[in-house]
């Protein structure tokens, strides 16, 4: 049977095509590896042409002068120039499970540029604020700037991030956190100037970025730069392959011994297409959740890691948002004994089941027989049965709410 897109075997990385990623989409349908689809081929086209216009870019790492965007761009290439007002860069829209994430890696394995770099948006604002932050501190330290503009930490950030990359491939573009939407706008026309090329994968459009939050005027100007600078493409597979994938897993496994994790390794490795995880953070309210892993929508916890820690609704609700699939590793027997962590278990399976958020977990018992004694049983009752239902073909078919 056909791989789905999301599910090919070793990391991304190792798959590639001399030739770019039209013809690496190509060969995995012809190797039966995945199942043609019109709307990745399409997607794979406009990938296939901005691989052309970027073979061998290396734009220079100096600071930007008054030539602007595109003659910056081509002023070191020696390919064959595009259109003035080409966009340099694609947002690939759609919902989850379509396989945006596998069509930018075919593009970021086969992209012929010196300096890329694929990773997550979350990972990529958190290693922003963190250079910010640093760059405040040696200012502090510093003598005072003739020029009040020396203060501003933008420009700097910028020029770091260009040394590294010309190509940023980020999975999962998503703005829920006010301090990132305030700098987004600026870093990114800086970016721009610097000649950076974006290529982004979302389950939001452009207009509907940080939609119904507070401060969402001062975010519309990003907005306008990214539809001004990168070509948007809604992907619209009428297949959702994630969803399938997990519909053919077990996701509930008792008990928690050798095989049960065994099991879960193999859950995560299939949901993530083995690409390779990593610990990440999630920032609300300038609070930390901490992930111990965490890769293409799917998170993985150990149940202390989750339900042992001093976490409220909220940081739960992020988890739930965030991640469209939640691994849970040795879910206990509850009690009175550990009531504070099963009171924390139940907040957090109603924020997944409100968000239709995915869970495999490996526990002591099955949820109806987890807590069954003491004067707090009867609260659980709601959570064993939704816990049931979390397992049912058709809650697993039900599309993730963020």
């Amino acid at each position: 049977m056909n791989a789905p897109p999301d599910a090919m075997p070793g990391p991304p990385s190792s798959v590639s095509h001399p030739e770019g990623p039209l013809p690496a989409l190509r060969a995995l349908v012809a190797a039966g590896r995945i199942t043609a689809d019109p709307a990745q081929e399409l997607a794979a086209e406009k990938l296939q042409d901005l691989w052309r216009r970027t073979r061998g870019y290396d734009p220079s790492t100096e600071p930007p002068d008054t030539g602007g965007f595109l003659s910056r761009f081509f002023r070191r290439k020696a390919v064959e120039e595009a259109p003035a007002g080409t966009p340099m860069g694609l947002y690939l829209v759609g919902e989850v499970g379509r396989g945006k994430s596998m069509l930018m890696d075919l593009f970021f394995a086969s992209a012929q540029v010196t300096r890329k770099k694929r990773l997550h948006f979350h990972q990529f604002m958190q290693q922003a604020h963190r250079r910010i932050h640093a760059w405040k501190m040696r200012d502090a330290d510093a003598p005072a700037p003739r020029d009040v503009h020396d203060h501003d930490p933008i420009p700097p950030l910028a020029d770091s991030i260009v040394a590294e990359a010309a190509l940023l491939c980020f999975d999962e573009f998503q703005v829920h956190d006010i301090t990132d939407a305030m700098i987004l706008g600026r870093l990114f026309e800086a970016l721009f100037a610097r000649g950076v090329v974006v290529v982004a994968t979302s389950n939001t459009a452009p207009n509907d970025l940080f939609r119904g939050k507070p401060g969402r005027d001062a975010f519309l100007p990003f907005i306008e730069l990214i539809q001004s600078r990168i070509e948007v493409l809604v992907l619209e597979s009428a297949r959702d392959y994630r969803r399938e994938r997990i519909r053919g897993l077990p996701t509930w496994h008792v008990p928690p011994d050798g095989r049960a994790e065994r099991a879960l390794d193999a859950a995560f490795a299939e949901l993530t297409g083995d690409t390779p995880a990593g610990a990440t953070k999630l920032t609300l309210l300038g609070r930390a959740v901490e992930v111990p892993q965490a890769a293409r929508g799917v998170a993985r916890f150990g149940f202390d890691e989750i339900c042992g820690r001093a976490l409220g609704p909220a940081d739960y609700l992020a988890v739930a948002t965030h991640f469209h699939t939640l691994v849970l590793d040795g879910i206990p027997r509850l009690g009175p004994e550990n009531f504070d962590k099963a009171r924390r278990f139940i907040t957090l399976v109603d924020a997944l089941y409100e968000h239709r958020c995915k869970l495999v977990a490996s526990a002591e018992d099955h949820p109806d027989r987890l807590y069954e004694r003491g004067e707090n049983a009867a609260m659980f009752e709601r959570t064993a049965s939704r816990l049931v239902e979390m397992q049912s073909q058709d809650y697993l078919a039900l599309p993730h709410l963020t």
